[in-house]
Parts: structure tokens; C-alpha cells; sequence
């Protein structure tokens, strides 16, 4: 890395009047911290998990405090240690949370890889990352055996991971600081391999202080995990978060409508953290809140997805449950901004509802936003701009990949790519706005997309001249994927076409994993593109406008 992206990506964790080393965190690194809560907490329920079957477990702070170390020992054993890579693949469980924390107490770094992904993703991430061992379950070898991957290989079983034959005690590496990596989190971008955002401990903990101070989260409050731990969400604002502040985790294998509501009243849940795609699953279900007891529920965090004003006020209305809405992305840890917690009912209304966009909120502690032209300059209120950010939640860098750092902290902020405005509120707070994507992205149920990948494969299909894929409006998944295509009969008839849609869709489907594959087929003469040739998919978007509301399931 040269010296000028080296000075940007410095600049980048400064903001306000504090540098980037003028830490809002006291713990030398995460094994301090982790240490201290397992010491004070003891026989405390940690982490309560749910199967897919409702198979509860339960783990205090001093049964989980063991496993970690018997980990931590055993990948010590196999030369783990301080920068290494330890890829994950596997869905949520608690033996994957034991691995997080395991590495992070040894200095190695996460590798979170999406169960979802197709094998050449996995594989290239694999490679990229230069992970050395893999973490999975039985059910997802077949897969990894298609990345080509058969050896260092790590089973996690259901009950436990067996290193009982490794000591319960940890012998604390000094050397490791807060400003190691720890995670690696491959993220699309507007090119078709992913790009690998690397955290340091002190990015996760950072992020989760702010997190825990604006939710007014400590001491017993408990927090729910609905969302995939492969990604930030899911591990910063539950798993990091509950274990900063010293609560309790209930880790869900995934979400599942008719018990989200029962779990918040038996587990006594205070926050969950949801894509707007779940309170749009549960809009469509026969559930309703009067029938549960409540009264220990504060609000829902709702962020990682587009949130309408519409299915804002239409999912508080039926079930009186209050969003608090945010924004960041895995390069800035997780959250960058709040909705306040505290507003009274009209104004929470009213920033939610008013301005055609529910607001995004108000920066954290850890950082600082704005809004920039495409040359650098700050922007005044209720000009659209790009969201920028810059602190201590900001990513290390793009592992590898000079030419996407050198662009995205081209001047000293993160450049999010995500257009927005601000608008200032009676104190001169600035409450913000995210109006749509400058990068082409598709974000589906908040997993991003890059439709180039999906370009490649509609144009391979046997009667495509040309294709793109589209990220369309959908009520269901925020953006789902459309395919926008020109054929080489240009003068096929109606019934000819309705074949062709059907063969490029099951093409799609055996070349890309279901959430991937485009759901609707539009056929067009032309395909816009700029000057320079570039694919204006924004101009075409209102083509399917008529599936905006349509569920689309993998049959």
C-alpha cells in the first residue's frame, strides 16, 4: 500500500477532535474483555440458542469461558495463531459463536463465508483470505468439497466442539492489541469477486460500546439474534454487543415468524435487531403482539435493507412495536447512525414519515457522517450527496486490493456510495437520509449483490443476445432481481417468448443460488447505457414495478 492511500485510510479513523488512536475503549484487546465478563458473570446465562427445531441450549458465561479456551488451546496446538485465518461456514449455532471468540482470544482472524454462497465464491474467498483451517458441519461437506476443499477441515457438532482434552485455562498473548484484525468480511461489490473488509478488534468494540450506550443496554438486559452471523449485523449488534455490555444472547438458528414474538416474551428479549424483510414476513403472518407479554420489549433495531415509510408505519400500527432504524455497512462495522431511542411518539413519527425516506438517524459516538459531492466537498442540508463516515467504526482497509482502497478513502472519509441528504432538527442535530445506491448493487433481504455476476450468466443463456440483471422494488425482500433481456429472435412470438423466459430462468437457477437468480424476465429492443457504455440499470428499474409486491419462493 503507497503512502497517499495509507494517509487517507489515517484520516479516515480521525474525527471530531479525536485521532485514531484516542480509543473510546479500554480493553487491550478482546481477550481482556472477554476475560472480564466470564470472571464477573459466572454461572450468568451467556447465550440461550434455538435450533430449527425449538432445541434450546443454554450456556453461562463460565461454560462458555471454558469451551473458548479449550478451542483457543487446540488451534494453538495447530499452529493458530496472532493474523491467521479461520474460516467459518456453517448456519448460526453456539459452537460457531465459540469459534468467534476463540480466535479473537489468540489474535487469529474470522473468515464468516455465507452457507449460500455458490462454490467458486467460497472457493475464491478460501483463497483470497489465505485461510488455513475451516470450520463447518456435516451438512455443508458436499459443498466444500465442490470449492475444492477436502482438507483442514474442522466438524462442528450439535451437542459441542470435542476439545475437553485441552485445558480450561488460556494463557493471555500480551502481544495482541486492539489494533489486530480480527475479521475479514467478504462483501459484493460493483465488480464480480467480493471484496474482503478487514476489522481490527478495536473496530468490533468500539462499535459495540456505541451500540450498547444508544440502546441503553447493561447489566441483565437481553438481546435476540434472528440474522445470519456471517454477517455484521448479526455478529456486532447481538453477539459482540451482548458480550460487551454483560448480558444475555438468545441465538436463533434463523428466523421463523411464529415463534419471533413467543421467544421475545419467554426470553424476557429487551432488543432485536431485523432486515426490513422480517417485519414484512411478519405483516403477512397470522401473528399479532396483543397476544404475548411483552412488557420487558424496548424496540427493534431495523437497518442492513431498504426500510419504506410504508411498511415502517403500516408494521407499528398493527403491532405497536417501535422501529428504531439505523444504517452502516460491514466497512464501517456495523451501525453508524440512530434513530434516538427517546423520541416521543410524534416525533418519531414524524422523522419516520414526513420526508419521503424514513430517516436513517443520527451518528454514534464512534464516528462521524456527512454528506460529499463526487469531488469532496460537504453539501448543505437537503442536498443529495454520498454519505460519508469516517472514525473509529471505519474498516482497517480492503485486504489486497489498492485500487478499491485508493477509491473508496480518496478523500481522508469512507466513501459509502449511497446517496443521501440531512436535515437538521430544532437542536442542530443531523438526522439522514439514504435516498438510493450511486454503486449498482442489489441488496436483497440486506445480502448485497452484484449484479455483474448475475449479467454474465443471463448472457450465457442460448437465446440472449444481451442481458443485465436489475435490482427491482419488492415489498417482500426490499430489492429483488429482475432480468432485463434482449433475444436474438427479435421477432419471437408471444408464446416462443413465455419458452424463453422459462429456459433463461432455469438456467439462471442451476448457474446461481436461488437468491441470486433473476425472478422476472423482461424482454426490450434496447439496453441504456452511458457514454462510456456503462448499463444505466436505474433507468429501467420502473419496468417491473407490476412484481413489486410479489413473494417470489424457491420451489
Amino acid at each position: 500500500m503507497d503512502k497517499e492511500i495509507y494517509d487517507s485510510i489515517l484520516k479516515a479513523h480521525t474525527f471530531g477532535k479525536l485521532s485514531g488512536t484516542d480509543y473510546l475503549v479500554s480493553y487491550r484487546n478482546m481477550f481482556e474483555l472477554t476475560e472480564e465478563k466470564i470472571r464477573s458473570n459466572g454461572n450468568k446465562i451467556y447465550l440461550t440458542f434455538y435450533d430449527d427445531k425449538s432445541n434450546k441450549v443454554n450456556l453461562s458465561y463460565k461454560d462458555f469461558g471454558q469451551r473458548l479456551n479449550q478451542l483457543a488451546n487446540f488451534l494453538k496446538e495447530k499452529n493458530i495463531g496472532k493474523g491467521d485465518r479461520v474460516a467459518i461456514f456453517s448456519h448460526n449455532h453456539f459452537n460457531t459463536v465459540i469459534v468467534y471468540f476463540a480466535c479473537w482470544a489468540i489474535g487469529a482472524v474470522v473468515v464468516p463465508i455465507n452457507v449460500s454462497e455458490d462454490a467458486h465464491r467460497v472457493n475464491y474467498i478460501l483463497e483470497n483470505s489465505n485461510s488455513k483451517i475451516v470450520f463447518t458441519r456435516k451438512e455443508y461437506l458436499e459443498k466444500l468439497n465442490k470449492a475444492g476443499i477436502s482438507e483442514s477441515i474442522l466438524i462442528m457438532h450439535n451437542d459441542k466442539i470435542p476439545f475437553d482434552m485441552y485445558s480450561d485455562e488460556l494463557a493471555h498473548d500480551k502481544s495482541i492489541t486492539k489494533e489486530d484484525e480480527c475479521m475479514i468480511v467478504y462483501t459484493s461489490g460493483t465488480t464480480g469477486n467480493p471484496k474482503g473488509v478487514v476489522l481490527t478488534q478495536y473496530n468490533l468494540m468500539s462499535d459495540a460500546k456505541a451500540i450498547s450506550d444508544w440502546h441503553n443496554l447493561h447489566g441483565d438486559d437481553v438481546m435476540m439474534c434472528v440474522l445470519p452471523i456471517h454477517h455484521v449485523n448479526g455478529t456486532v449488534v447481538t453477539v459482540m454487543t451482548t458480550m460487551f455490555y454483560g448480558g444475555k444472547l438468545v441465538l436463533n438458528q434463523k428466523f421463523q415468524t411464529e415463534y419471533f414474538l413467543k421467544r421475545l416474551q419467554d426470553e424476557k428479549v429487551k432488543v432485536v435487531s431485523v432486515v426490513p424483510t422480517l417485519l414484512q414476513f411478519l405483516l403477512h403472518s397470522d401473528e399479532e403482539s396483543s397476544g404475548y407479554n411483552l412488557k420487558n420489549f424496548s424496540h427493534i433495531i431495523c437497518g442492513a435493507g431498504p426500510l419504506t415509510c410504508e411498511l415502517a408505519k403500516n408494521f407499528e400500527n398493527r403491532f405497536g412495536l417501535r422501529i428504531v432504524h439505523g444504517y452502516g455497512l460491514s466497512e464501517t462495522t456495523c451501525y453508524s447512525c440512530f434513530i434516538p431511542v427517546n423520541l416521543k411518539k410524534d416525533e418519531h413519527i414524524k422523522w419516520q414519515n414526513d420526508y419521503g425516506f424514513p430517516t436513517i438517524g443520527i451518528q454514534i459516538e464512534c464516528n462521524e457522517m456527512d454528506i460529499h459531492d463526487d469531488k469532496g466537498n460537504p453539501m448543505n442540508e437537503n442536498e443529495k450527496g454520498e454519505i460519508v463516515i469516517r472514525g473509529h467504526n471505519v474498516m482497517k482497509y480492503y485486504y489486497n486490493n489498492d485500487e478499491a482502497n485508493r477509491m473508496t478513502f480518496e478523500f481522508g472519509w469512507f466513501r459509502s456510495g449511497d446517496e443521501g441528504f440531512y436535515k437538521y432538527d430544532s437542536s442542530g442535530r443531523k438526522y439522514f437520509f439514504i435516498t438510493g445506491r450511486i454503486k449498482e448493487l442489489i441488496i436483497r433481504g440486506a445480502v448485497n449483490i452484484s449484479p455483474l455476476e448475475i449479467d454474465e450468466v443471463i448472457s450465457s443463456s442460448d437465446n440472449v443476445k444481451a442481458g443485465i440483471a436489475v435490482g427491482f422494488e419488492n415489498d417482500w425482500y426490499g430489492e429483488e432481481v429482475g432480468a432485463l433481456v434482449i433475444l436474438k429472435d427479435s421477432s419471437a412470438s408471444k408464446e416462443l417468448k413465455n419458452k424463453y423466459k422459462e429456459e433463461i430462468i432455469t438456467h439462471c437457477r442451476k448457474e446461481l443460488p436461488f437468491f441470486k437468480s433473476p425472478k422476472v424476465i423482461v424482454f426490450s429492443d434496447t439496453i441504456p447505457v452511458t457514454s462510456t457504455g456503462k448499463y444505466q440499470r436505474n433507468k429501467v428499474k420502473d419496468l417491473f414495478k407490476e412484481w413489486k409486491k410479489i413473494q417470489f419462493k424457491e420451489k
